[in-house]
């Protein structure tokens, strides 16, 4: 059975240089076609595993070189094995003393992440499915460090950018959209610092309590990244949690550029990365890393009856206690393993690569007359759209750059303007094709 399985991840990452970037002309047949309840009776794992195929080959194909959409997800393979091991040994890694060696490796993975940032030895992090339950966790112990029991009178700060997930998990966590404050941006669609202090004065006149503030650390739909050390002035002065979005854009500080742009984003009382962006890695990985150890605890930690006979946390945790879930699957080695095997110079050369590449994409889409590309990348998101053209125009632009299947890319609404974006960010995008990719996008604007 393990052969059977292997023989097709084989041939299919084998033929991914290859394979339509976007292919979905059969996918919503192919999904009638498995439309079935179980059988009875057990049936033959080969023909189980051509309709997983079928369903593979038609859709979106984020592990590719050509997938340019939204944030790709490029699929480490090495994190696949890590994967399939710690599923096939199922140990339980949110107690410690369960699986000490398994704790182990999720901590030295959180504990590297945690120094990415110059973070102390309190420092405490989980790693989560994404970036949206690790905004959630992070909402959560702001909301408890800053507020308590009583906390509806508390107020949060994001920027016009920031991503849906913030606004999400304030939800979850308690806070109506009276709680929410949305901040201005600049040309350069990064937060307002004057307009965050003025607001936030202006909230705490009126009796509200202002608790936290959210910059992006590059953005969804730019890659912009907010002034995170103004940012982080404003939150001493006015005691706020400053928590950084970073799930797109924090593993750039790998690289000097990267560090350089986000300067200030270690000042922050927790950051949310997804290796499962930065680190190539698929999809189901996120991280959440907070200053405050003790923190992150107070705010996830319940006791129960039927845990008595487990140990408590001493040099190992019990990561139960610092997240919101108590059952879950061992997750570090999907990180550790890719970091054993190359080495974290590896990832910092092809984040270079990516940053090199977006600044390439950028410069050619910049020197053709029908394009308009009103944001340079401030790391490895390409926006752009035809001069002087609608929106209608600019869908049909994006419909026929994708009808290549050769590349891929996604759409945004900018200053109210449909645009198109490129994210570069899979370990398997290099320079031939974003050439391609340039003239793909050449020639569809020279036909719109």
């Amino acid at each position: 059975m393990g052969e059977a399985a292997l023989d097709y991840v084989i041939d299919f990452i084998s033929g991914l240089d290859e394979a339509p970037a976007v292919n979905v002309d059969r996918a919503m047949e192919v999904a009638h076609e498995l439309r079935a309840v179980p059988p009875e009776e057990g049936g033959d794992l080969r023909s189980a595993i051509e309709g997983f195929a079928a369903a593979a080959a038609n859709g979106f194909e984020p592990a590719g070189p050509g997938y340019l959409a939204f944030v790709p997800g490029g699929g480490v393979f090495a994190s696949t094995l890590g994967d399939f091991m710690a599923k096939a040994v199922n140990r339980f890694p949110n107690l410690w003393e369960t699986a000490p060696g398994m704790v182990q490796i999720e901590v030295n993975v959180i504990r590297w992440i945690c120094d990415l940032f110059g973070y102390p030895a309190e420092a405490r992090g989980i790693l989560a499915t994404g970036g949206s339950m690790a905004n959630l966790s992070a909402i959560v112990t702001a909301r408890r460090a800053r507020l308590g029991e009583d906390f509806l009178d508390g107020t949060y700060y994001v920027s016009e950018q920031a991503h849906a997930s913030v606004a999400k998990a304030a939800a979850i966590a308690g806070f109506s959209t009276r709680n929410l404050r949305t901040i201005a941006v600049d040309p350069d669609l990064r937060m307002r610092v004057y307009a965050l202090r003025r607001q936030v004065r202006e909230d705490r006149d009126a009796g509200f309590r202002p608790f936290l503030v959210v910059p992006n650390a590059g953005s969804t739909n730019t890659g912009a990244i907010d002034p995170l050390d103004a940012i982080a002035d404003v939150a001493e002065e006015e005691g706020l949690w400053m928590h950084a979005d970073a799930a797109y854009g924090g593993f750039f500080v790998l690289t000097e550029r990267g560090r350089e742009r986000l300067r200030g984003i270690d000042r922050a009382d927790s950051i949310t990365l997804d290796p499962h962006k930065g680190m190539f890695l698929p999809y189901g990985i996120g991280s959440l890393v907070v200053r405050d150890g003790a923190a992150l605890r107070a705010a996830h930690y319940s006791g129960a009856a039927y845990l008595q006979d487990v140990s408590s946390e001493g040099e190992l945790p019990n990561f139960s206690e610092y997240s919101i879930e108590l059952s879950r699957d061992f997750r570090g080695l999907r990180v550790w393993l890719p970091l054993q095997l190359y080495g974290v110079s590896t990832f910092r050369d092809l984040l270079d690569e990516k940053l090199d590449l977006a600044a390439h994409l950028d410069g050619a889409l910049a020197a053709e007359p029908a394009l308009e590309v009103p944001w340079r990348p401030q790391l490895t998101v390409v926006p752009f759209r035809l001069r002087g053209a609608d929106d209608d125009a600019n869908r049909r632009f994006l419909g026929r750059i994708n009808a290549s299947k050769r590349v891929f890319c996604s759409s945004t609404m900018l200053d109210g303007r449909f645009t198109i974006r490129a994210c570069i960010l899979s370990h398997r995008t290099h320079g031939d094709r974003i050439d391609e990719a340039i003239e793909i996008i050449r020639k569809a604007a020279a036909e719109a």
